[in-house]
């Protein structure tokens, strides 16, 4: 109780809990948006590469586009920064739901880009002004939980949410609904007070990117949390296309039991991110570490699970450290990053969170088409546990045979 008390303790600053309204409004309308945009897509087209090319489009492009962006923005006012993207979505939605009935591929899936961008820019300024905002009143963690928790929710609820708006009104209607939450996040944002002014660097962005990759990659601490997240997140991800032939196939679950496995899991996502917020005393390192193997393990589980009641416990307690693990890698990213490099770090971590997915996707189907589901669940749990060892590995190493970094310091590098 008393780490939920120092969660809802940190909404009490009134610039953070106009953040975290907007970060989880953002993912509520981002789902809205990719929800009513497939069924648009393959309703029109009766085609699953246009809607792969959707999916590329909205989560996968975007990677490319984040960091560079980031890094323009790094130092801008971030109510100012944040209300402009949200309004930019706004009209891209509108457009979407103007445009809806005269259907044209090109238009929607230029614009899913635009949208998609957008999103990812909103979650990684977001991620830098919180650090900002709570880090001299000594609440990051507990805000990191605040947020997260939000996002677990939104991730769990809000594509049924907008498949039953989908059913009930259109796809365009529920476009236009998007729309409106983005407006009201633009004016929410906009009228905050107390986020940071900014300070723009005088260097053009692609000297700014290139000084925030130097950073990284002359820190181990966060060259091996940025590499290590995007393996994890390559085999986490391998699960997402192949779910439903492993309930089917593998279990003989049906629908029903494919639904189970997709609830068990968000369940445990929602109780990690309450564990998360308790968890006020472990270092995040150890939180890190130990959320990772339990996303490990679930997948293991599942691999090995003869029947539905034991996959679903396997998968909840896969949730379980999903709900840590996220909000434990960001948190550790923002501790080990210095104030002035935290927007472009967050644009990094962004572009794996977006690229990431695609390659997962993609191995767990050949997986699953050359071997098994039990397989590709089997290679994911035992992949992301190497993660973890090898990861350790390499920092222990580094801590015992420590080397100065071939960087220079005007390059912005720690010495």
């Amino acid at each position: 109780m008393h780490g939920m008390q120092a969660v809802v303790h940190s909404l009490r600053l009134p610039a953070f809990r106009r953040l975290a309204a907007t970060y989880t409004l953002n993912e509520l309308a981002d789902w809205f948006a990719t929800i009513a945009l497939s069924v648009l897509v393959y309703d029109a087209t009766r085609d699953p590469f246009a809607t792969t090319a959707l999916f590329v489009c909205a989560k996968f492009a975007p990677g490319l586009l984040v960091p560079p962006l980031a890094a323009w923005l790094d130092g801008r006012p971030v109510a100012r920064v944040l209300a402009y993207v949200y309004v930019l979505e706004t009209i891209a939605l509108v457009v979407l739901a103007v445009t809806a009935s005269a259907f044209l591929l090109p238009l929607v899936l230029a614009l899913a880009l635009f949208d998609g961008t957008l999103a990812a820019v909103a979650r990684a300024t977001t991620r830098s002004a919180t650090v900002a905002v709570l880090e001299p009143e000594g609440r990051l963690r507990e805000g990191n939980a605040a947020l997260n928790i939000g996002f677990s929710v939104m991730n769990g609820g809000a594509p049924i949410l907008g498949g039953l708006l989908v059913a009930l009104l259109s796809p365009g209607a529920v476009l236009a609904i998007a729309a409106g939450v983005f407006a009201g996040m633009a004016l929410l944002i906009g009228t905050a007070r107390g986020l940071p002014a900014g300070d723009p660097e005088p260097s053009v962005w692609r000297a700014r990117l290139r000084e925030g990759l130097a950073y990284v990659r002359a820190d181990p601490t966060l060259r091996t949390l940025l590499f290590g997240q995007a393996f994890v997140l390559v085999l986490l991800t391998m699960a997402t296309p192949i779910e439903v032939v492993y309930a089917k196939e593998s279990l003989d679950a049906g629908d029903v039991g494919f639904g189970a496995l997709v609830a068990s899991w968000g369940v445990g996502m929602v109780i990690g991110s309450a564990l998360f917020a308790r968890e006020r005393s472990r270092s995040t390192p150890l939180l890190v570490a130990s959320s990772t193997v339990l996303c490990g393990l679930g997948y293991v589980g599942m691999a090995t699970a003869p029947e539905l009641v034991t996959a679903c416990a396997a998968a909840a307690l896969g949730g379980i450290g999903n709900g840590v693990q996220w909000v434990s890698v960001v948190t550790a990213l923002q501790e080990a990053t210095e104030e002035r490099f935290q927007a472009r770090v967050a644009g990094l971590l962004e572009a794996v969170m977006a690229a990431g997915p695609g390659v997962g996707f993609l191995l767990g189907g050949t997986i699953t088409a050359l071997l098994s589901p039990r397989a590709a669940f089997a290679v994911a749990g035992g992949g992301v546990i190497a993660v973890v060892l090898v990861a350790g590995l390499v920092l222990a190493r580094r801590r015992a045979f420590p080397r100065t970094p071939p960087v220079a310091a005007a390059d912005g590098a720690r010495p």
